[in-house]
């Protein structure tokens, strides 16, 4: 080889390594400025590392995160669902209804696990619903989601009269608010929730098609992919998911009530693009989605304690959405 041609050869290997460095520098940017902020804030906000608050942090952020990682499918897919935040409480609601009637007939154990199971079925039909819709009709999901948003909530008030339906027994406190191992239980279920849906999206067909549908809708139909059943299935996942949380909810509250998780799908939307999530779909990580609700939670605490005024935290959440939506073009012209 030349001296020409070694020169070329090096300047190509170093043109290619460029891009990598760079794009690995986008890739961990939530992270180091997650690991700042936490390090500003053990400084300035009182009480911030003590365990007893991170422990809270931990516990807050379970529910939000375990119905994140199922939007994170559901967006990486190209799709938006906007009622898991009423599903959440529908669920509670549903859950307290049944064990309330059941327990005279077959004791709070097994009312419980019907009342959870009847609570997730009738999330992951909600998501069928959509999803139906959006195969049949060409219904957007924003559209029906939105519907959905309104009449889950309804639903869960009608359930309850409108007011709290306290008929959990004792034990099932535990769910919501026990810790094991030292750290919150909700915790342990976010987690389960993260490393399951990790493999799911990363190491199976299900989930190589679900970025292949987000990614380019047509070439993954002529590829024999169902993309109407890929669609759905995410939505029934996230649905399910956020009946699962709701039923932590219920258990943390005490009770199955209406009013539950309001606002709640605003910000899991928020965790999500946090995340790195694209809305354009095709990309997404649920590490990133796994950072992205650290951060929302650690940041949304660390403003509680320095006394920051809820209307400056939701103006501050809002600004953190464009940031991240302005770094993922970026880091697409990047590429």
């Amino acid at each position: 080889m030349t001296a020409k041609e070694s020169t070329l050869t090096n300047t190509s290997s170093a043109s290619k390594r460029k891009p990598s460095t760079e794009s690995l520098l986008f890739r961990y940017m939530l992270e180091c400025v997650l690991v700042v902020v936490a390090v500003m804030l053990a400084f300035y906000a009182p009480g911030f590392s003590t365990v007893s608050n991170l422990l809270n942090v931990m516990r807050a952020i379970s529910m939000l995160g375990i119905v994140a990682c199922g939007m994170t499918a559901v967006i990486v897919c190209a799709e938006i669902d906007l009622s898991v935040g009423s599903g959440m409480a529908l669920a509670g609601c549903i859950l307290a209804w049944v064990v309330g009637a059941c327990t005279p007939l077959m004791g709070s154990v097994a009312a419980v696990i019907l009342g959870s199971c009847a609570a997730i079925v009738v999330g992951m039909a909600c998501g069928a619903f959509s999803g139906a819709m959006k195969a049949a009709l060409n219904v957007p999901t924003f559209i029906t989601t939105l519907g959905l948003f309104t009449a889950l909530r309804g639903a869960a008030n009608l359930i309850t009269g409108g007011y709290p339906l306290a008929t959990f027994p004792g034990w099932f406190d535990f769910v919501g608010n026990g810790a094991l191992l030292g750290l919150p239980f909700p915790a342990f279920v976010f987690v389960a929730v993260v490393l399951i849906m990790h493999f799911v999206m990363s190491y199976t067909t299900f989930g190589r098609a679900v970025y292949a549908v987000g990614g380019n809708p047509e070439a993954a139909r002529l590829s024999g992919i169902k993309v109407s059943w890929i669609k759905t299935a995410t939505l029934m996942l996230t649905g399910g998911l956020a009946a699962l949380s709701g039923i932590l909810i219920a258990s943390q509250i005490g009770s199955g009530t209406g009013t539950t998780a309001t606002g709640m799908e605003l910000d899991v939307i928020a965790a999500t693009i946090i995340g790195g999530t694209s809305l354009f779909g095709g990309k997404g990580r649920i590490w990133g989605t796994f950072i992205g609700v650290l951060f929302l939670g650690i940041i949304g605490n660390g403003m509680t304690l320095l006394n920051v005024s809820e209307y400056w935290q939701y103006v501050v959440r809002g600004a953190l959405i464009v940031a991240a939506v302005m770094l993922s073009q970026v880091t697409e012209r990047r590429r």
